[in-house]
């Protein structure tokens, strides 16, 4: 497979982030370690360039060894350019992206994908009609904490799941920038809800019955710095999604809860936790415990004995897969990983969730 050419637009935060995916990270030095699998760059695409509306950012491109086009009108009329990334406020993303696909190019979109799911069925048709790839940069789906506990679920070690919480803390609130305005499509579920939302679905494979979602503003007024959503669904399954720019002490990233064990993980760290498993035995009559002022039967610990304590699987994903699948969307040899349906699904979620909050009360979903 002849490598693609890749023009990324945008080079700020995550534009660099997929410069160094692309080019390796000999071609970024701003203090950053990159995963060691980040280290030699993409074997399947080439950095043809990037494009900023910032001069100053093209300048830094420049000093990098990274060539810097003049305008977007350029990178398109370039025919060497297979594919552009974009790494933009997420208000910029359809225009870009329609005007790219009709000049005969490959789009990759950061997330979110657009603002709502009009613009997006606009998106999807631009690339039908074009007959581009159209895809969007779902790169959470590597994420080692989340496929580890993808694989706990799937292994039903744990009996019956019947509640999973993922969550993601900080404490610095919204980053200061476009992220703050409702207009560049800002807010803590365009951000972060996009990527927990869509690994929910990765991970179940049911349709939701319900979406219960409850925006917190605590210090932006305009967007939303934070959120809890409550996802039923149609087996009973609960799926809680929080994110929080306000938490001084963090909640674990993942607590799954099954009829005969419990699988926790207190950060990104897969070490940073464990599985614990019931096994049938005769424990004889339980004896109460002493708690705060009271006994109690219904909370004392259970018999070490009956209990066995696993780990967190422990995986190491290539994230060089998203590009690998792309290129080989474009030659016909496999279909793209993130579908336009799996893109159509997650945006109607995050606007059921919005519609929730609006309403004070859970939404149907998909029933």
């Amino acid at each position: 497979m002849a490598k693609k050419n890749v023009v990324v637009i945008g080079y700020g935060g995550m534009g660099g982030w997929h410069t160094r995916m692309i080019g390796g990270a000999k071609l970024v030095n701003d203090g950053y370690k990159p995963p060691e699998n980040l280290e030699n760059g993409s074997d399947c695409v080439n950095l043809k360039g990037i494009y900023d509306i910032k001069e100053e950012r093209c300048k830094l491109a420049e000093e990098r060894g990274i060539h810097a086009y003049s305008s977007f009108e350029e990178v398109l009329a370039d025919p060497e350019v297979d594919i552009l990334t974009l790494a933009v406020p997420n208000d910029c993303h359809k225009d870009l992206a329609i005007r790219a696909m009709a000049a005969g190019k490959h789009v990759i979109s950061e997330k979110p994908v657009t603002l709502c799911s009009a613009d997006l069925q606009e998106m999807i048709d631009a690339s039908e009609k074009y007959g581009r790839i159209f895809t969007v940069h779902q790169n959470r789906r590597w994420d080692a904490d989340f496929l580890a506990f993808k694989e706990i679920y799937e292994s039903g070690k744990m009996g019956y799941i019947f509640n999973i919480e993922s969550r993601v803390h900080g404490s610095r609130g919204i980053p200061g920038d476009w992220r703050q305005r409702k207009a560049y499509g800002g807010g803590m579920m365009l951000d972060w809800g996009v990527h927990l939302i869509d690994q929910m679905f990765m991970m179940i494979p049911e349709k939701v019955a319900s979406v219960y979602a409850r925006m917190d503003h605590i210090t932006n007024d305009e967007v939303d710095d934070g959120f809890k959503m409550d996802v039923t669904f149609e087996s009973g399954l609960v799926y809680r999604i929080e994110v929080g720019t306000t938490n001084f002490i963090n909640l674990p990233r993942w607590y799954m809860q099954g009829a005969i064990g419990t699988a926790v993980l207190n950060s990104w760290d897969l070490k940073d936790g464990e599985i614990v498993i019931y096994r049938d035995e005769d424990e004889g009559e339980v004896k109460p415990v002493v708690t705060a002022a009271g006994l109690t039967k219904t909370m004392a610990p259970r018999k070490p004995s009956t209990l066995e304590h696993l780990p967190i699987p422990q995986l190491n994903p290539d994230v060089h897969d998203f590009y690998r699948n792309v290129c080989k969307a474009i030659d016909g040899e496999e279909p793209q990983i993130v579908t336009h349906p799996q893109m159509m699904r997650v945006m109607k979620l995050m606007e059921a969730a919005f519609e929730s909050d609006r309403l004070g009360k859970p939404v149907p979903f998909e029933v």
